[in-house]
């Protein structure tokens, strides 16, 4: 607790007996005033009677979950996601804060115009707040005025692809032009995230297709044996060369095998500044269970097995793996080729965002995990590797006060009608959940409260290092 300031009648308190601080669960009060943390205090010291008290009761009151891996898609493919409809099922999910991959958007955020277009369009439309990741391909790769002008306009870090991304407006790189990329995001301490699959095993591994009728394009396992875990093991190997050549801070996005975890430690035992994340989709379902023709599973690298899915668990027990992102990419159904259940047509992403909090509650909550485990993953650790850890992820003095009020022991089974998402589609549907959100404040105001939102969007944009 920090020492009292005075009360002001303006001011907001959240108190409840179940709050997560960097500290642990504790009982308190939260004391806001102009969307900030002002001070923690003792549950019973609330004040004078006319300051607003929020009481969260039997519910933990934690930060706002900070998802630094969502595909929001506009401008360019609206139809399949949007800022308006990704923002309001972020509210819903208990997610404040998002930061927006550079691809699948038309243009793709890779250059300061793409960038200014994206913020355009975001305008007046986001019920949480939104940061932006800038993109590496081959057309900025070589072009450090390119890259630093995106820092100096605001993106959180850059993003790159070492295989095909799926779209023709965000090509993958390879060493050529990762080496100067790398160096120059070294020389402004910017992070790289990478989607870490090197296209040699995939190439080599694509003959489970071979021959194939509508039957076996069905097969989930032929999907599963066409993006090996090798492909995931060659890109660590490449990056974390460049990694020790170029000092470039690394982050290496939806880690699916166990197979990197032994490189991993290495890597860090080295003092090389890689980071690594999970997904709630790789720690839920396991591939044994995914039927054939279930297209809503596609994503790549592809959920893996039973054996794997533990490994993960057991990574985040021992902080192996630094944080849980959802990597949020959803599509019209048709592009998932929902009719002809065919893995190898259709497009690749799950849609998980409101769901997030409560699929990783539940297994964390049959492992024994701890509600403040939870909040290292999905709010601290994404907040640093933004570089917004100085607002948010905490509760702490300071702080944007920015919380999601939620029960952890009501269950409910995903009504996919009930998800605010553009397309309703996800794997998630019909699965029992244990978590259910009763409210999300981004600065100090409700801006969802059992499934009604804040009349009008209140999200800003989120600016990195060069603003």
């Amino acid at each position: 607790m920090n020492s009292p300031d005075p009360i002001d009648p303006s001011d907001l308190i959240v108190r409840g007996h179940r709050v997560v601080t960097p500290e642990g669960e504790i009982s308190a009060s939260i004391h806001i005033r102009d969307g900030r943390i002002v001070r923690l205090a003792p549950f019973a010291a609330v004040g004078s009677d006319d300051v607003l008290i929020l009481e969260a009761g039997k519910n933990v009151v934690m930060p706002g979950i900070v998802d630094t891996h969502v595909h929001i898609n506009e401008p360019g493919r609206t139809d399949w996601e949007g800022f308006e409809t990704a923002t309001r099922a972020a509210a819903a999910g208990g997610v404040t804060t998002l930061v927006d991959m550079p691809l699948n958007s038309v243009p793709a955020t890779t250059t300061r115009a793409a960038f200014a277009e994206k913020l355009r369009a975001a305008e007046g439309k986001c019920h949480v707040d939104v940061g932006l990741w800038g993109g590496i391909v081959p057309g900025n790769a070589h072009d450090p005025a390119e890259i630093s002008g995106l820092i100096a306009d605001g993106v959180l870090g850059f993003k790159a692809f070492l295989v095909p991304s799926g779209v023709d407006e965000f090509p993958g790189v390879g060493e050529a032009e990762l080496r100067p990329a790398m160096t120059e995001l070294a020389r402004h301490g910017a992070v790289l995230l990478v989607h870490a699959e090197l296209p040699g095993p995939i190439e080599a591994a694509s003959g489970v297709w071979n021959g194939a009728g509508p039957a076996e394009l069905r097969q989930y396992d032929r999907w599963l044996r066409s993006r090996p875990a090798a492909a995931e093991v060659e890109a660590f190997l490449l990056v974390s060369r460049l990694v020790r050549e170029t000092g470039c801070r690394v982050h290496i996005v939806h880690l699916a095998t166990s197979e990197v975890l032994p490189l991993l430690r290495a890597a860090r035992a080295e003092g090389l500044p890689i980071t690594a994340e999970t997904c709630p989709h790789y720690l839920t379902f396991c591939a044994e269970e995914i039927e054939d023709g279930a297209t809503a599973f596609k994503c790549a690298p592809p959920i893996r097995g039973r054996a794997e899915r533990d490994a993960l668990w057991r990574a985040l027990a021992a902080r192996e793996i630094d944080l849980v992102a959802t990597d949020h990419s959803p599509s019209p159904p048709d592009l998932k080729a929902i009719g002809t259940g065919d893995f190898r047509a259709a497009w690749g992403g799950i849609a998980s965002l409101q769901v997030t909090l409560p699929a990783v509650w539940t297994g964390a909550r049959e492992r024994g995990f701890s509600i403040s485990d939870l909040a290292t993953w999905m709010c601290a650790a994404p907040a640093r590797l933004a570089g917004i850890e100085d607002r948010k992820g905490s509760i702490a003095p300071g702080q944007d006060a920015d919380l999601v009020i939620w029960d952890p022991e009501e269950r409910r089974t995903i009504d996919p009608a009930a998800l605010h998402h553009r397309h309703k589609l996800t794997p998630y549907a019909g699965r029992e959940l244990y978590g259910m959100i009763r409210s999300t404040l981004l600065r100090g105001k409700t801006v969802y409260d059992g499934d009604a939102f804040l009349d009008r969007p209140i999200g800003r944009p989120l600016h990195g290092q060069g603003r």
